[in-house]
């Protein structure tokens, strides 16, 4: 039924993945897709304020990142069970839905979490974003 598997993950927010990677990772195994795990960098997208960083800067914590997700993959994901491992960076939504088209993901797993802020409220989350934009189906894990 599901190919392409993409499951998105704050490596710093337990939350992000603990309920979502276990359910990618079956859905995975029954029928035979392939999982893809992406991590999502931050833009700070002002010239002014990124004019203070050096011109590698991305760079230099993309490839951070990936070493941190590859070091996360080797704990979290079976032995047994190969992930793509994808770092992109802009909003987390977008993201997610960029790498989602990109790879041709059949399925998109996440977790939410309990609305605490107002801000979730008003703007919404980063799933009920997904959610509303994606092309594809998304699985949300409370």
């Amino acid at each position: 039924m599901y190919k392409v598997i993409l499951v998105p993950v704050d490596i710093n927010h337990k939350g992000s993945w603990a309920k979502s990677l276990p359910a990618a990772i079956q859905l995975c195994q029954t029928y035979g897709a392939s999982l893809h795990l992406v991590s999502i960098l931050p833009v700070i997208g002002m010239p002014m304020v990124d004019g203070f960083f050096p011109k590698e800067f991305t760079a230099t914590a993309k490839k951070t990142m990936k070493g941190a997700l590859r070091d996360f993959a080797a704990k979290q994901v079976p032995a047994d069970m190969k992930a793509q491992l994808i770092v992109a960076d802009g909003k987390a939504y977008e993201g997610i839905l960029r790498v989602a088209k990109k790879i041709n993901a059949d399925l998109i797993v996440m977790s939410t979490h309990k609305r605490k802020r107002i801000e979730d409220y008003l703007v919404g989350t980063n799933a009920m974003r997904v959610l509303q934009q994606s092309k594809v189906s998304v699985l949300v894990v409370r």
